[in-house]
């Protein structure tokens, strides 16, 4: 029992503190936010692994740039991260969590950029602009197209992070369990 909460502290630390880094100077889309989330999803118990990212997220938004139309989506789509490192992350192996990261990244990108060509392809009238996209294929396209290079940021992000986050997981862990056997092993003193 002691081992499992200490393992969830652990969990629920690594999270908070990597979703926080989101605040340090970073490049566009380059921040460990889907990687806290895929790792929450894979190590923090019921609801709390949802409820983390969302209460980072709230509290570093205001900070960040604020809320925008698109932000809901992002949001959601950090759930989704979460919800993907709760189904394929059971049993963790670097090639798990790299294709985690991965799948994360790609629904990222896809439904944020979504988001953004169904805001951006209508005229903005707090901005008093135009739209940024045409309402077809070619304007989704042109969208996507404009986005590609924050997808790699994003990409090696969550890549990084999520090795990281795990890696340390797994270091800590172990000692903690090397610490905690090494003080019940018996005494050979005399």
């Amino acid at each position: 029992m002691q081992k499992q909460k200490e393992s969830r502290n652990l969990a629920i630390g690594l999270t908070v503190l990597s979703a926080a880094g989101r605040l340090a100077p970073h490049a566009p889309n380059l921040t460990p936010l889907g990687g806290s989330c895929l790792f929450a999803g894979s190590r923090i118990p019921g609801a709390l692994a949802y409820l983390l990212p969302l209460a980072v997220m709230a509290i570093t938004e205001p900070i960040v740039g604020g809320f925008s139309r698109v932000s809901p989506v992002v949001y959601a789509c950090f759930l989704l991260s979460v919800w993907i490192g709760r189904r394929l992350l059971p049993r963790v192996t670097p090639i798990r969590v790299g294709a985690a990261a991965f799948l994360c990244s790609l629904q990222f990108f896809v439904f944020t950029n979504l988001a953004m060509w169904v805001v951006a392809s209508g005229v903005d009238r707090s901005l008093n602009t135009g739209a940024l996209y045409t309402r077809d294929l070619s304007g989704l396209a042109a969208c996507y197209a404009v986005a590609l290079p924050f997808w790699g940021r994003t990409l090696a992000g969550d890549l990084l992070f999520s090795g990281a986050l795990f890696g340390l997981y797994e270091l800590a862990a172990r000692r903690m369990q090397t610490e905690a056997s090494s003080t019940l092993a018996p005494s050979t003193d005399n």
